[in-house]
């Protein structure tokens, strides 16, 4: 799905360079590296505070532990995304509550949002899902009207920009109270291990979020909060440097792969493309297609026998997870979400595809839909 091999073979001198004066400087946990990349972090997204971590989990869990959530308050978040949105809010004995998503963008439904909110309501977490913003505008008036904090989940969207109806511009993970990230070696900006951050404009939660990454000590030794061990060490900063200057390469490398695709996939009666949203631009962490009567294993199986790998993000929602069942949720609940599980796949999108491997790509789907 991705080619991080090549990626680094164009980067190689500059990243091995900066690892190895790391390890000559023995500065691995918070040193220079962090500092400098968490400096960069903040001028490139245009915020005030970046909070470096482990890992997009954790950002999310110190995030909420942050704002001092507790147990028994309600966060409304989506059905359709990866395990770790919901993972934390229930880690924290928070109550998960789960909405239905848009067929268009797959992103969290403003409507159903309004709809869930209840007088436990703190928080929403919306998902800027495979690489492309929610619509913040009205989750944001939401937020404001009935005094919730928002989340933002970018662990999929980095480098994405929200266009506002005024035509104000802002970084996906800016808007909210607070936003988090992952660096996984597979998104947009990875690095080469694990590793996340959290990004804010509050300079009161920002020191808490610092206290709490640092095991909850401010001077040390003296432990005034509750908190967890979560840092991003010197030798992954330095590499999401050299990568954050190119950043933004990538995300135009991923966006001509996914013109591409939308080319050789236009007018086929069964393919949906994703659709660009006017208020978002999109930075393709994922190329999903919907496909109509589609057997996605079946698919996924037929594109491996041809060397070519497909996922299928995510074939059962979170409302349907054996670890998440709960009395207030059946099948049939949300619709959106249920179709899509079972009509998605994504197909390989990274920043190193060419034209030949992009026609064999392309070719290979239309040949199986041919004979399916």
């Amino acid at each position: 799905m991705v080619d991080l091999k090549s990626q680094y073979e164009k980067i190689q001198q500059e990243i091995d360079t900066a690892v190895l004066d790391v390890i000559r400087s023995t500065q691995y946990i918070n040193g220079t590296e962090v500092k400098n990349f968490q400096q960069d972090l903040e001028n490139y997204l245009g915020v005030k505070h970046v909070i470096p971590c482990a890992n997009g989990t954790d950002a999310l869990q110190v995030a909420m532990m942050g704002l001092g959530l507790k147990p028994g308050d309600e966060v409304i978040t989506t059905s359709f995304t990866f395990v770790a949105t919901v993972e934390v809010i229930a880690l924290l004995g928070l109550t998960p509550v789960l909405v239905d998503v848009l067929p268009d963008t797959f992103n969290i439904d403003p409507e159903s949002v309004r709809n869930a909110i209840t007088p436990k309501t703190k928080a929403i977490v919306p998902v800027h899902l495979f690489g492309q913003c929610v619509d913040m505008q009205p989750l944001m008036e939401l937020a404001e009207e009935h005094n919730l904090h928002i989340i933002e989940d970018n662990a999929q969207a980095i480098g994405a920009d929200y266009i506002f109806p005024n035509g104000e511009k802002k970084k996906a993970g800016t808007m909210g109270i607070v936003g988090c990230t992952s660096f996984f070696p597979s998104k947009n900006l990875g690095c080469y291990g694990d590793g996340g951050a959290i990004f804010t404009n509050d300079d009161e939660l920002a020191q808490k979020l610092r206290v709490i990454v640092n095991h909850g000590m401010e001077v040390r030794y003296y432990h005034d909060s509750i908190g967890v061990n979560s840092r991003l060490d010197s030798i992954q900063a330095a590499i999401l440097r050299i990568k954050l200057k190119n950043l933004d390469k990538y995300c135009e490398a991923r966006r001509a792969a996914a013109d591409y695709y939308d080319k050789a996939f236009s007018g086929h009666p069964r393919i949906k493309t994703p659709v660009r949203s006017k208020f978002s631009t999109h930075v393709f962490h994922q190329y999903t297609l919907v496909i109509d009567k589609l057997d996605q294993f079946a698919l996924q199986k037929f594109m491996g026998e041809k060397e070519i790998p497909a996922m299928i993000y995510y074939p059962v929602p979170m409302h349907m997870q054996k670890a998440y069942q709960d009395p207030r949720y059946t099948e049939g609940d949300f619709p959106v979400t249920e179709m899509l599980s079972k009509s998605v796949i994504s197909l390989p999108m990274h920043t190193e595809l060419d034209e030949e491997q992009l026609a064999y790509i392309t070719q290979s789907v239309l040949e199986f839909l041919d004979k399916n």
